[in-house]
C-alpha cells in the first residue's frame, strides 16, 4: 500500500509539472539544459564514483559482461552526454510549429500544430546515459518524465537525475519535470503500468526482450518501443568486396551489445565464392563466432556451428553472427520480412535497381544502402540523442528524438462561419 501511495504522488507531481512546463518559453528551457550540462562536467568525479558502486554490485551478482559494458561510464562517455545536451539546447523549438495548413471553400483556415504529449514514463535497463538523454529530450519538448531505471544502474541514474533537478531548481522551474523512481521495489513497475493511466500519457520501454515483453503484456497505457534489434546485412551480387568487408565488420563488431548491431548476414548465392570467405575471415580474426548453413562451413576456419531455424530469429548481443545464402535481393527481402524485427537492415550493392527494391520492400523502421547498421542511433541521425528506437508501424518509427516526442492538434480559424 505504501508503494501505491508513493507512485500515486509521483504521478500527481508529474501532472502538475506538465502544466507548468506548458508555460515555459524556449529560452528558459535551454537555460536549464545548459545548466545541466555544466553540472555534468563539474560533477564528473561524483558521477564516476556512483557508477563504480553499480559496477561493483553488478560484478558481485555475476551479471553478464555485455550488461556491464552498457552500464559502465567513463570520462569520454560523460563528455558525450554533455555534447548531446548542448546539441539539444541548440535545436529550434519543436513546439508550436505549423506542420500543415490549408483553406476550405467556406473560408475556414485549418492548421495542424505540434504540441507536447504530456507525461511520459520511461522504463529502461543498464545504460545510465538514458537518464541524461531522456530527461533533456522530454524537457525540451514540454513533457514531464517519470524515469524507472534498472536496479543495476541505480546509483548512476540517481545522481544524473539529481543533477537535472538541481538545474531545474537553479532556473526556478518545477523540479518534478523530471522524476526518478528511487524506490527499487519491483511492484512499483507493476503499479506504474497497471494503475497510472490517469497520470501518464505514454510508456517507452528500453531494454531487453523480457522487459519489453512485460511492458507490452501489463501496460494499460499506450506504449512506444521496440521488441528486438534483429538487424541484417545483405551482400548483393553487385556489392563491392572491400565495402562489404568494412560494412559487415562495423555492423557486427563495432559494438555487439547495442540494438543496431547486425545479427544476421545474408549473402547472394551468385557472389558466394568471391565474397563469403574474405568477409567471414575478417570477422573470425576479430573473435566473431559463425553460425551458418552447411554450405557456409567451407568458407570458415572450421569452427562454425551449424544453424538451426531459431538462429535466424536470435538477437545475440554478443560476437556471434548467423550467416545464410539467399537467392538474390528478393530472397533477402523475404528472409528479413519473415525473421526480422522491423528495426534496421542494410544492403551493400552498386546496383541502383536492387537497392531501390530492398529499401522500399523490407519492413524495417530504418533501411540502409551501403552503410553500417550501427547508424541506427538518434545522435547519428542528428537528433542530439534518442529515447530509443521504435519498430512500431504507427508513429513514431525509428530513432525517437525531439520531433517524435510531440503530438499535434488542429486549430481552426473562421469569420463567423456556421455549418449548414
Amino acid at each position: 500500500m505504501a508503494s501505491n501511495i508513493y507512485m500515486k504522488k509521483i504521478g500527481e507531481k508529474a501532472k502538475i509539472a506538465s502544466m507548468c512546463l506548458s508555460k515555459l518559453n524556449i529560452n528558459k528551457k535551454n537555460s536549464v539544459l545548459k545548466q545541466f550540462s555544466k553540472y555534468l562536467t563539474l560533477n564528473t568525479k561524483l558521477i564516476l564514483n556512483s557508477n563504480k558502486e553499480d559496477i561493483a554490485a553488478a560484478k558481485s551478482k555475476k551479471i553478464k559482461n555485455s550488461m556491464i559494458d552498457r552500464l559502465t561510464l567513463n570520462k569520454k562517455k560523460i563528455d558525450q552526454m554533455v555534447s548531446s545536451i548542448n546539441q539539444i539546447a541548440k535545436f529550434k523549438n519543436p513546439l508550436g510549429k505549423t506542420l500543415s495548413q490549408w483553406k476550405r471553400p467556406n473560408g475556414l483556415i485549418i492548421k495542424r500544430i505540434s504540441i507536447p504529449i504530456g507525461v511520459i514514463g520511461v522504463i529502461y535497463e543498464s545504460r545510465p546515459n538514458v537518464t541524461s538523454d531522456v530527461s533533456a529530450l522530454c524537457f525540451k519538448t514540454g513533457n514531464a518524465v517519470i524515469l524507472r531505471g534498472g536496479s543495476e544502474a541505480f546509483h548512476s541514474n540517481k545522481i544524473l537525475a539529481k543533477l537535472f533537478k538541481k538545474a531545474l531548481q537553479k532556473e526556478k522551474c518545477d523540479v518534478n519535470c523530471v522524476q526518478f523512481i528511487e524506490n527499487r521495489d519491483k511492484k512499483n513497475v507493476d503499479y506504474l503500468l497497471s494503475n497510472m493511466k490517469n497520470y501518464i500519457d505514454v510508456i517507452i520501454p528500453r531494454g531487453g526482450k523480457s522487459l519489453i515483453k512485460k511492458v507490452l503484456k501489463q501496460s494499460v497505457i499506450s506504449t512506444i518501443g521496440h521488441y528486438e534489434g534483429l538487424c541484417h546485412v545483405y551482400i548483393d551480387r553487385y556489392a563491392d568486396l572491400n565495402m562489404s568487408i568494412k560494412v559487415v565488420q562495423n555492423s557486427k563488431m563495432r559494438n555487439v551489445s547495442i540494438c543496431g548491431a547486425a545479427e544476421t548476414l545474408l549473402i547472394d548465392k551468385i557472389c558466394l565464392k568471391t565474397h563469403c570467405k574474405p568477409i567471414l575471415s575478417q570477422l573470425e580474426k576479430l573473435g566473431c563466432k559463425i553460425v551458418g548453413g552447411k554450405e557456409i562451413k567451407k568458407f570458415t576456419s572450421g569452427r562454425m556451428k551449424v544453424a538451426k531455424n531459431k538462429d535466424w530469429s536470435t538477437e545475440y548481443l554478443s560476437p556471434t553472427i548467423s550467416v545464410k545464402i539467399v537467392n538474390g535481393v528478393n530472397g533477402a527481402i523475404d528472409h528479413i520480412n519473415k525473421y526480422g524485427s522491423y528495426h534496421t537492415d542494410t544492403i551493400v550493392t552498386k546496383n541502383k535497381k536492387n537497392a531501390k527494391n530492398f529499401l522500399l520492400n523490407v519492413n524495417s523502421s530504418i533501411a540502409i544502402h551501403n552503410a553500417s547498421t550501427q547508424f541506427a542511433d538518434g545522435g547519428e541521425f542528428g537528433f542530439g540523442a534518442e529515447v530509443g528506437i521504435s519498430t512500431s508501424k504507427l508513429h513514431p518509427r525509428g530513432p525517437i528524438g525531439l520531433n517524435q516526442l510531440t503530438t499535434y492538434k488542429y486549430i481552426l480559424k473562421g469569420k463567423g462561419q456556421i455549418r449548414k
